[in-house]
């Protein structure tokens, strides 16, 4: 198999399969030397940035969804 024919092959490949190909062959560089591992700690996160990933996530795929209330319900009402 040449360059040109496991690079087509690589690109029909799930993305998921396409990730395993891509850790293998760093492990493999990795093993024989050829480059040291590129992975590093992760960086600590600020409390900011941690409650900015939560939003995020938690607001995940709501852009798309109807309003489904009016001014009038976010108003305060005292009794």
């Amino acid at each position: 198999m040449g360059y040109a024919e496991l690079i087509e092959t690589l690109q029909n490949l799930p993305q998921d399969k396409r990730a395993e190909v891509f850790d293998f062959v760093e492990f493999l560089a990795t093993k024989s030397g050829i480059v040291s591992s590129k992975r590093q700690e992760p960086e600590e996160w600020t409390d900011g940035e941690f409650a900015q990933l939560a939003m995020r996530q938690a607001l995940r795929g709501m852009e798309d969804e109807a309003v489904s209330y009016t001014r009038d319900d976010i108003k305060e009402r005292w009794q």
